[in-house]
């Protein structure tokens, strides 16, 4: 396993790619103050595993070798594993205050391990032999791998081989005996710049007559025919000011992007899936599963953060104990730990898949995501409610920092005593970050749009909702259907 260290200075040593921020081209990723703090965000998950009272936790045992193991390239090997996940993220949440950016990988790897086992159970194919050889080479690099599966879509009534640009969606655009040819870009990319490797998925189900784009894929991150193209986020300049207390957190941030493949070769070692478009959408839906469960840790985490800080701002203001108060925190920690308990329930009813690893209970990972779609939102609301109109009104710390006008600030902005005026400062401006700023995408836009738009958990719940199991329940109690559990005699 790579210290956290060690995974920085491997970023270093990746080989020249194309990167664009603001316009230009960034030469040093790694070392940009715009990007540094998801860099740190993600090297956590390194440090957690060198910590021995989090190594029940952040390690594992390796189902291929029996090594031990970072978590984050662990395939789950019981309703245990998939329950330690979920308490592995929620600790990540607290200790970075961010998306930290590894749980995607997680969740493709053990998405694609079960799909490609079943498409060879079909078709003869050697794709889960290929799979196995990346994985262990994944293990033992301790790799940070971007699982990348949304395609820009362009026209969303139409479907990939509709579209009047065939470049919507990633496809193959030529086989050859070597390997293949692929087109097209991946959107909304967590932690992309971050990773070592690029895990390629299908975005949705897909027709037979979508077969170029029913791909799964690895590529080198540092591949040159790569371009990536880093996202913006509210507030994101603060990271170039001089002083960290506007920043809010001082030292984590997420990182979002587009990566674009132009015309990018793919040896056949490195192709998961290649044509069986009719595997695409049990793919999806098993990533999709597994990365709605993780938003019942990582985002659990990020609130408890929240609730703490909103609990602090509340102290400066000297209304801690007011009444209304102390209900608007209980029912931030009402909402924060359902989240956490349908994550937690998903992961106990996790099931054994034909591959050996553990796919969790895809209804109730479901209805935990559905849950993230509102409830961080409405955390969010009651934290700006106790933390006031200070939140948006609050002048930098630059004026703060003045010799007269600083003065002024600190006796006009002054907290309840015994609190220093910059204890607020920083605590308003986490606030503001996590709920309208840098840290808003990390917290409020992945709980929305993060694993799937609310509608698509709606259509999953839907679809395992079993009626009519409910309705012959129902049918029974009232004497419509004989109640075959009756004792006889």
């Amino acid at each position: 396993m790579m210290t956290a260290e060690e995974y920085i200075e491997s970023l270093r040593q990746l080989g020249p790619r194309t990167v664009y921020l603001f316009g230009e081209r960034v030469e040093n990723p790694v070392d940009h103050p715009m990007i540094r703090p998801s860099v740190n965000a993600c090297a956590m998950t390194y440090r957690l595993a060198e910590i021995p009272e989090y190594q029940d936790l952040a390690t594992a045992t390796s189902a291929l070798t029996g090594r031990p193991i970072n978590r984050f390239v662990h395939l789950h090997q019981s309703p245990e594993d998939l329950v330690k996940k979920v308490k592995m993220q929620r600790l990540l949440g607290q200790l970075t205050g961010t998306c930290f950016q590894r749980c995607v990988g997680l969740d493709a790897l053990n998405a694609v391990w079960s799909a490609t086992y079943e498409i060879d159970q079909k078709y003869g194919t050697s794709y889960q032999e290929r799979f196995r050889r990346f994985v262990l080479e994944w293990e033992e690099k301790d790799w940070t791998v971007d699982g990348a599966m949304t395609d820009p879509k362009g026209n969303r009534a139409l479907g990939p081989s509709a579209q009047a640009d065939p470049d919507l969606y990633v496809h193959v655009v030529e086989r050859r005996a070597d390997g293949i040819i692929v087109r097209g870009a991946k959107v909304h990319q967590t932690g992309l710049l971050n990773s070592h490797q690029i895990l390629v998925m299908p975005t949705l189900a897909l027709k037979p007559e979508d077969a170029d784009y029913a791909v799964c894929f690895a590529v080198p991150a540092d591949d040159p025919t790569l371009i990536y193209i880093y996202g913006r986020q509210s507030s994101d300049t603060r990271k170039l000011e001089r002083s960290p207390v506007d920043m809010g957190n001082i030292h984590y941030g997420g990182q979002e992007g587009i990566i674009i493949f132009n015309e990018t070769f793919v040896p056949w070692e490195r192709v998961f899936m290649c044509g069986e478009t009719e595997f695409a959408g049990m793919l999806v839906e098993r990533f999709a599963a597994y990365h709605r469960q993780s938003y019942g840790g990582c985002k659990v985490g990020n609130g408890d953060v929240l609730i703490g800080a909103a609990a602090a701002v509340a102290e400066y203001h000297g209304v801690a104990n007011a009444s209304h108060i102390r209900e608007k925190l209980t029912e931030m920690v009402h909402l924060n730990e359902t989240l956490y308990a349908c994550g937690i329930a998903c992961s106990a009813e996790g099931v054994r898949t034909a591959a050996g690893n553990y796919l969790v209970n895809v209804l109730l990972a479901n209805v935990c995501k559905q849950n993230v779609t509102r409830f961080p939102y409405e955390i969010a609301r009651l934290a700006q409610d106790i933390a006031g109109g200070l939140l948006g009104t609050m002048p930098s710390d630059a004026d703060f920092s003045l010799p007269e006008v600083g003065l002024l600030c600190r006796k006009y902005l002054a907290p309840a005593s015994p609190f220093p005026p910059e204890h607020r400062q920083r605590i308003l401006r986490l606030i503001e970050a996590m709920t309208m700023g840098s840290l808003a995408v990390g917290y409020l836009v992945e709980s929305m749009h993060g694993a799937g738009s609310p509608q698509t958990q709606r259509i999953v719940i839907q679809r395992y909702a079993d009626l009519e199991g409910k309705k012959a329940l129902a049918r029974r109690l009232c004497g419509i259907d004989p109640d075959d559990l009756l004792p006889k005699g």
